[in-house]
């Protein structure tokens, strides 16, 4: 066996053949409404956002890894497509795995970032009186936004929710959109570079992303870990929307109304479970890029 696959674990056939048709399922179920809409020319301000701001695309999500360290046994009724495709090789028995090497030198800088950025945001205790003020400050004294829907408060009873509140967002992908007149008012100045030192596991961002880390380490995320992260990040996005300051009625989702003590109250608790699941994805993804920075003997 080559040195990239000494240390893997090996599937039988049987066994990966099921978890790949179980996660093709499972794929599909999870994309239909954007592949349908696709299909018809359609939108949606709520769940394209996963497709067009991460550019996620179906067919690739639908694709079954095995995972770094894990290896497939020779299927004798078919060949296993896995040998085709980027960054696995095949063992002089037919068993197949991903080639952590030749994966390292060509990803191993954007592994390393991965590795370092999801450690600091797992060693942090999560914020969570945020309550998803990152939304309004994007549309601040701005009469021209992102989504094609009205405001729920109108211009002026969205301003002045912005005025009563402290925003403290703490990430970069998110504040780099506040309305310039809503950027000052925020309690940090987020940049790319410090990203590592601000993100915290308590933000629905820095939980999103774990979807994008898993796509950018691609084949190397086991097919359920990376669907795991997407289906987070599909609940995500509906808080944060809810929580917006955008009139969802036409999509028939109820508003969580943060300028009340109740809606606060409601998005806290959501936040907080939000949190601990991607705590979870994120020990998975971690775990993942330690398997691949581990030495090869």
């Amino acid at each position: 066996m080559t040195a990239a696959l000494a240390f893997a674990t090996v599937l039988d056939a049987a066994r990966w053949r099921a978890r790949q048709a179980a996660h093709a399922a499972r794929a599909d179920a999870l994309t239909a409404g954007h592949r349908a809409r696709r299909a018809a020319g359609a939108r949606h301000a709520i769940d394209d956002f996963l497709y067009d701001y991460y550019g996620t695309r179906p067919a690739v999500l639908r694709r079954w890894h095995p995972g770094a360290g894990v290896a497939l046994a020779p299927d004798p009724a078919e060949p296993t497509p896995h040998a085709g495709w980027r960054w696995y090789a095949t063992d002089a028995d037919g068993t197949v795995g991903l080639d952590r090497a030749a994966f390292l030198a060509d990803r191993g800088e954007s592994v390393r970032y991965i590795h370092g950025l999801l450690s600091a945001i797992a060693s942090r205790p999560a914020y969570t009186g945020c309550f998803g003020l990152h939304e309004w400050a994007m549309v601040y004294r701005q009469r021209e936004h992102r989504h094609p829907l009205p405001l729920r408060l109108g211009q002026e009873g969205t301003d002045a929710v912005v005025q009563a509140h402290q925003i403290r967002c703490t990430h970069f992908d998110a504040y780099r959109f506040f309305t310039p007149e809503a950027a000052p008012r925020n309690a940090y100045r987020p940049t790319r570079d410090t990203q590592a030192e601000l993100d915290q596991p308590g933000c629905l961002h820095a939980s999103m992303d774990c979807h994008k880390w898993a796509t950018k380490l691609g084949p190397a995320v086991p097919g359920e870990l990376a669907l795991d992260c997407f289906e987070l990040a599909r609940d995500i996005r509906l808080l944060d929307m809810r929580a917006s300051p955008y009139d969802l009625s036409s999509y028939d989702e109820a508003p969580v109304a943060i300028e009340t003590p109740e809606g606060k109250t409601e998005y806290a608790a959501q936040q907080r479970e939000f949190a601990a699941r991607a705590g979870v994805l994120r020990a998975g993804l971690i775990a993942v890029c330690e398997t691949l920075l581990a030495p090869t003997g």
